[in-house]
């Protein structure tokens, strides 16, 4: 068996993020279906916590790396 085991350990790092991502997105949509006119608030609030969320994604990457 060759490879290293930091790589099936991102793997599942990424799926963190990923679910996170698909919930963060699909409630900001449906918030924005349901009230148009804080579509801007929305938006701007859904940037920050999709960069909060890739933030875990990278931390798994150099955490795969450093171990």
């Amino acid at each position: 068996m060759t490879g290293s085991i930091a790589t099936i350990g991102y793997g599942l790092a990424c799926l963190g993020p990923g679910i996170g991502l698909g919930i963060l997105i699909g409630k900001t949509q449906e918030s924005m279906a349901r009230q148009p006119e804080l579509g801007g608030r929305l938006t701007t609030n859904m940037f920050i916590g999709i960069a909060f969320v890739e933030a875990l994604a990278l931390i798994g990457l150099v955490a795969g790396f450093l171990f």
